[in-house]
This record gives C-alpha cells, sequence and structure tokens, in this order.
C-alpha cells in the first residue's frame, strides 16, 4: 500500500485558496474515507494551518460537497451536449463518445472513483444522496441517448434503459480502476493501451447485447483519446 504523500515543508502558507484545499481533501479522502477523514489530516496534506480551512470550509463535508459540485457539473454538461437529439451519428458511436468523456473526466483520478463508490456503499444517508443526485445527473443523459436510439431503430424496443446505463458506466469505470494495474503482469499490455483495448471490447460487447440488429456490423471507432 503506498504510503501517504508527505506534505510541503518549511512555514505554513497564511493563505491558500479553496481549489487547492480541495485538491488535498480528495488525496485524504482518497486515502482514508470520507468518515474516517480530519481536516487536522486535510489541513496537514496541504500544509497549512487548520484554521485556514474554516476560512473557505465549514466541515470537511462541506469540502465533500464542494469537490463533487467541481468535479461533476463539466462531465454532465458534456453529457448533455453528447445527448442532443440534434446529434445524428449513429447511437454505438455516440455511446462511445460517452466513454471517452468518462475516461477523459474521471480516467486520471482512482482516488475520486474509489471514494465515490464507497461513499455510496458505507457513507451517512446525506452523503450518499448528494452523490446519488450527481450521479444521476449524469446517467441521466446517457439515458436520453439510448432512448433516442430505441426512437430510430438502432437499440431494442425492450431495452431497460436506466439498467443499460448502469452497466455500460460501471463497467468503464471498472476498466480504468483494474486494467492499469493487472495489464503488465496478465495481459503483458503498457496499462495506456489495456484501457484502450479494454474500452473498445466492452463497447463491441455491450453494443451487442442492446442492438435491434445484433448481426449489423458496428461502425468504426475512433481512437477514444481523440
Amino acid at each position: 500500500m503506498p504510503s501517504p504523500a508527505r506534505p510541503p515543508r518549511g512555514p505554513k502558507p497564511t493563505r491558500m485558496d479553496a481549489d487547492q484545499l480541495l485538491d488535498a481533501a480528495q488525496e485524504v479522502f482518497g486515502r482514508e474515507g470520507l468518515r474516517a477523514a480530519s481536516l487536522r489530516a486535510i489541513a496537514r496534506q496541504a500544509g497549512c494551518d487548520p484554521a485556514l480551512i474554516y476560512y473557505h470550509f465549514d466541515s470537511k463535508e462541506a469540502m465533500f460537497t464542494a469537490l463533487l459540485a467541481k468535479r461533476f457539473p463539466p462531465l454532465v454538461e458534456d453529457l448533455r451536449r453528447l445527448a442532443d437529439p440534434a446529434d445524428e451519428r449513429h447511437t454505438a458511436l455516440r455511446l462511445w463518445d460517452v466513454l471517452g468523456l468518462y475516461h477523459r473526466h474521471l480516467g486520471g483520478d482512482p482516488g475520486l472513483r474509489g471514494l465515490i463508490r464507497g461513499e455510496i456503499v458505507r457513507g451517512a444517508e446525506g452523503i450518499q444522496e448528494l452523490i446519488q443526485s450527481r450521479v444521476i445527473g449524469a446517467a441521466t443523459q446517457v439515458r436520453a441517448l439510448l432512448e433516442q436510439g430505441i426512437a430510430r431503430g438502432e437499440v431494442r424496443k425492450d431495452l431497460h434503459t436506466l439498467l443499460s446505463t448502469f452497466f455500460l458506466l460501471k463497467l468503464q469505470l471498472e476498466i480504468l480502476d483494474v486494467l492499469p494495474v493487472i495489464a503488465p503482469r496478465i495481459l503483458g499490455l503498457p496499462p495506456e493501451q489495456a484501457v484502450a483495448e479494454g474500452e473498445r471490447a466492452w463497447l463491441q460487447l455491450f453494443w451487442r447485447g442492446i442492438a435491434a440488429d445484433p448481426t449489423a456490423p458496428l461502425p468504426p471507432l475512433p481512437a477514444i483519446h481523440d
């Protein structure tokens, strides 16, 4: 298990903006979980006096709320643009872009992904509801995209769009978490290549399960980082 990052040495800063404190909070939350984390630990991570945190935030729960408010709206806004009914591209290509957005917004943050999963399962009721509201905001856009696919005759009419959204996104997050770790040992691939191939294989498999015509060829998928 990696040791916690050492806070910077030297005199403690007397000024620090909210984003810097949220970065430190994310490190501590990801390492210890929200329940075990403390403002003192966050201040230690940031290299500042705990009193400086109270200038911006009332509590660690307020910091967690601000962290979600910082990270989720850009993702939801990108998904909203992707779910625009005016986008006439094949539904499979638009779902591929969904995976790309999750990769872009959350791919570099295993601590945040793990924290959110942990708080959904074990967190306090108010925190669970807060996370669910953010997650639902993103999932709603993907569900709308699937419903458009049904209306266009590209997706099965009997599809449960909400559960399918959950399955699509859950596996994408698992790919981002697991493949970079096991790829060098089990697959013999660099982590970046393993993730790219895993995402492509997952979309191909997922699409065959939801397509109105599973035998129809899948449109060519561009590189997810384009």
